[in-house]
């Protein structure tokens, strides 16, 4: 699944391509791919073309570009969701769900391809709301602030991290109080902090839950850096090119390799139908 780093790596290969550009042509070969789209506010084809993309924006794993209109472009990726940039000559690309032509003042005209997969990802025309944070879509309003966005408000994320009587780690996949932080990014974050992912939220010291919050923002800015993680050719940037924070990963996929730290073997046990990797001396329960 992709997480905060590879959506943003999209957002900002699309934002100099897409924004300015009017939207020429819309084609949907796959309307599963609109399984977000609200049907009753109009035809998605119709509330796109003609519109210019105003800017290109994001909150967690949500994607959106705000149009002329007042509406928004919506895009969540899903498991295996692409958004490629192509020349008008391209050849088709595989597993293609919907494609787009768009015109920009500077760089002419220009094809995106949606591309999907499995068809866990989606687009959807929206309409946009108000946030103390900015407008956002409808649809990812309940979605809380990711740690880089310069509205975070670290205090109230650690004062409602402490007061979870949960595991770290489920409250850190929790989008209603951190967006943004998948599996991949919640046991290497763990990992930095020496906190084991079982560990009740609400035994959390506030320094500790400081320096977990640190410890995921220094994470996912490195993981950014690098481009994102991938692991196989489902996640790739806009121009079809991986990620490489795969080979910075100190625990998630680690396991029985030792723990860059201490040595001992990383273990891995199932957690939510996925896995959780950690170091059981650097990171205990108790």
């Amino acid at each position: 699944m992709p997480e905060l780093p590879e959506v943003e790596v999209v957002r900002a290969g699309l934002e100099p391509a897409l924004v300015g550009a009017r939207i020429d042509s819309v084609q949907v070969f796959d309307p599963r791919s609109l399984k977000r789209h609200d049907a009753r506010r109009g035809d998605f084809v119709g509330m796109l073309q003609g519109a210019t993309v105003l800017s290109a924006e994001r909150r967690g794993k949500f994607m959106w570009f705000p149009l002329d209109s007042g509406d928004a472009l919506v895009t969540h990726l899903g498991m295996s969701g692409q958004v490629l940039l192509r020349d008008l000559d391209a050849a088709p690309d595989r597993h293609l769900r919907i494609q787009y032509v768009f015109t920009h003042p500077e760089h002419g005209q220009l094809v995106v391809n949606f591309v999907d997969q499995r068809i866990f990802g989606s687009m959807a025309v929206d309409e946009l709301v108000e946030q103390p944070s900015g407008l956002v879509p409808s649809q990812a309003a309940h979605i809380a602030l990711d740690p880089l966005n310069p509205f975070f408000d670290d205090e109230l994320f650690i004062t409602r991290l402490r007061k979870k009587s949960t595991g770290v780690k489920r409250a850190l996949l929790d989008q209603t109080l951190i967006s943004g932080v998948g599996n991949i990014y919640a046991d290497e974050s763990l990992w930095a902090a020496k906190i084991h992912g079982e560990k009740p939220s609400d035994t959390l010291s506030k320094a500790k839950a400081r320096e977990l919050l640190e410890a995921v923002r220094a994470i996912l800015t490195k993981a950014l850096g690098e481009g994102g993680t991938s692991f196989d050719e489902q996640y790739v940037n806009v121009n079809g090119e991986s990620g490489y924070f795969s080979h910075s990963l100190n625990a998630y996929g680690q396991q029985g390799k030792p723990c860059p730290r201490c040595g001992t073997p990383i273990r891995r046990v199932t957690f939510m139908n996925r896995g959780s990797h950690f170091c059981p001396k650097c990171q205990r329960v108790a």
